[in-house]
């Protein structure tokens, strides 16, 4: 589990095909400190598992299904990525609860500086992701951790400040470029709730039933 906090912005090293697959090094120097192999790392959002780890770089599988399913297949030599630990339970959780499972892809359509280091982007979102965005939610862009700042149809818009845009990848994104989009994993759960429950029958007591039986 992580929090959308970005520990650090590391560089991919090189992705070398493996079957249907790929194996990704990336180079990085905090995120590998006291790490060890087996041991989960967010890339950009999307949970990976570390393997080869030397002190200022660690390699991971990329399956299929994360090929398929996340902007990680877009990636290349050079290419920036931001980067988390898995959570401790004696850490701060300074953003939302962040499981590293993407739930969909999204297109950024615009980037607008507001001044003074602050933007602001747009995003249109799919519709497996829209139906659980709300107004002032949490959501994770790239591993991000961000605040919905406006819902418009299948558009959302986050406020980045100085700090955001100046320590994750955000300042190397163009328009039309996708994003790995993750929702609140407790928004999944209360649909999940609400659509199981059974509907209660109508009852066939009456007012007039109860009469007649002396009520």
């Amino acid at each position: 589990m992580f929090t959308g906090i970005i520990e650090e912005v590391g560089s991919v090293e090189r992705i070398v095909p493996r079957g249907t697959g790929s194996e990704i090094r990336i180079r990085a120097a905090k995120v590998t400190d006291g790490a060890h192999e087996g041991d989960s790392i967010a890339v950009s959002g999307v949970c990976l598992t570390a393997r080869r780890l030397v002190p200022d770089a660690f390699s991971a599988d990329l399956s299929p299904e994360t090929l398929a399913r996340t902007a990680l297949g877009q990636l290349r030599p050079g290419s920036r990525v931001n980067l988390e630990r898995a959570l401790l339970p004696t850490s701060r959780m300074g953003g939302h609860i962040v499981q590293g499972h993407v739930d969909g892809l999204g297109v950024l359509r615009e980037m607008k500086e507001l001044g003074d280091g602050n933007w602001w982007l747009t995003i249109e979102v799919p519709a497996e992701v829209e139906r659980y965005c709300v107004f002032k939610g949490s959501i994770s862009i790239d591993g991000v951790s961000l605040t919905i700042a406006k819902l418009e149809a299948n558009r959302l818009s986050v406020a980045v400040i100085p700090h955001t845009w100046a320590n994750t990848t955000m300042r190397d994104y163009q328009p039309g470029g996708k994003v790995n989009l993750e929702i609140d994993i407790v928004a999944k759960y209360v649909e999940k709730m609400l659509s199981s429950r059974e509907i209660p029958k109508k009852s066939s007591v009456t007012e007039a039933r109860l009469r007649e039986m002396g009520y």
